[in-house]
């Protein structure tokens, strides 16, 4: 009787650690060269949805508050006549460094930033 009380008691004891078990599944983001071809990015249909809901926020890049303002009906005249856009050198564009440094919290996805840097690189077309 002692016997099965013992294994029965381990068994339990087993169930619940294995139950207890939690595994975190982190997938990686998807690997992006971005001194790879640029991909053609739409201006108006790609950016300015990206800048509406990641940076054009109340008290955030909107008129008034921080430059450069990137509402939607101010974004490419803000970014392209206020030397945010360097296209003959577009790593240090100040719109691609401050997406990478201090503003990457804000925009976290490497694809976003990616789409940002190939619209330099194709020389920042309002498309």
């Amino acid at each position: 009787m002692k016997r099965i009380l013992i294994y029965t008691s381990l068994l339990f004891a087993m169930g619940i650690g294995l139950i207890g078990c939690y595994k975190d599944v982190i997938l990686p983001e998807a690997l992006v060269d971005p001194d790879g071809p640029p991909q053609a990015v739409a201006f108006k249909a790609e950016l300015v949805p990206l800048f509406a809901s990641k940076c054009a926020l109340p008290g955030c890049h909107v008129s008034g508050a921080h430059q450069p303002y990137l509402s939607s009906d101010l974004a490419y005249l803000q970014l392209v006549n206020n030397g945010w856009i360097n296209t003959l050198i577009p790593k240090e564009s100040k719109i691609y460094v401050a997406i990478n440094g201090i503003m990457k919290e804000y925009i976290p996805a490497a694809t976003d930033r990616q789409k940002v840097y190939d619209w330099i690189r194709n020389g920042a077309p309002n498309n």
